[in-house]
């Protein structure tokens, strides 16, 4: 099964927060390298520029320039490694599955654009998407075994604090040398 994570499992895994242990103890145990999306490794690094950003504009607010560059790094080395491997996203077909997702979920739901992307981008055609637009586990079904690692804490991530939880290593995986 292809574990496709969402934006605040990967600030779990590079930014120290509550759930930061839970995510780095599943991409511990995950045998196959964790997938993302061109989409998914933008939203990410855009936020990481962000909150330093924000916090050079307000020091009680985001994190520090060096917090941001850390957690950046740390995943380039994990791309690198081969321990986060770039999944190629069929666009076209992509924004089409997120069309009609909106189409027959965003009046009920009040999803965001960016997780109806997401959404498509991490399942096959015909697999049940509403689950995950819910943040609940979508029942398996043959051919639809992609699936987000067990740590939402809901659609948004907790406010990020200093990126260590070993010394100067992330939360994820040792990188390979």
């Amino acid at each position: 099964m292809i574990a496709y994570p969402d934006t605040s499992f990967l600030c779990a895994l590079y930014r120290r927060q509550d759930n930061s242990p839970a995510a780095a103890a599943h991409f511990a145990d995950m045998k196959e390298p964790l997938h993302v999306s061109t989409l998914l490794l933008y939203e990410f690094r855009q936020g990481m520029r962000f909150q330093s950003w924000l916090h050079r504009q307000n020091p009680a607010q985001g994190f520090p320039q060096t917090h941001a560059d850390q957690a950046l790094a740390d995943l380039q080395s994990d791309l690198d490694s081969g321990a986060v491997v770039l999944v190629t996203a069929q666009w076209p077909d992509v924004l089409s599955r997120a069309e009609r997702l909106s189409r027959r979920h965003t009046k009920t739901g009040g999803h965001r654009g960016l997780k109806i992307l997401h959404v498509a981008t991490a399942h096959p055609p015909g697999c049940d998407r509403t689950a995950h637009l819910r943040q609940k586990p979508a029942p398996a079904r043959p051919g639809c075994e992609s699936r987000s690692p067990p740590l939402s804490e809901g659609p948004h991530p907790r406010p990020l604090i200093p990126p260590t939880v070993n010394g100067n290593q992330h939360a994820g995986k040792p990188t390979q040398p």
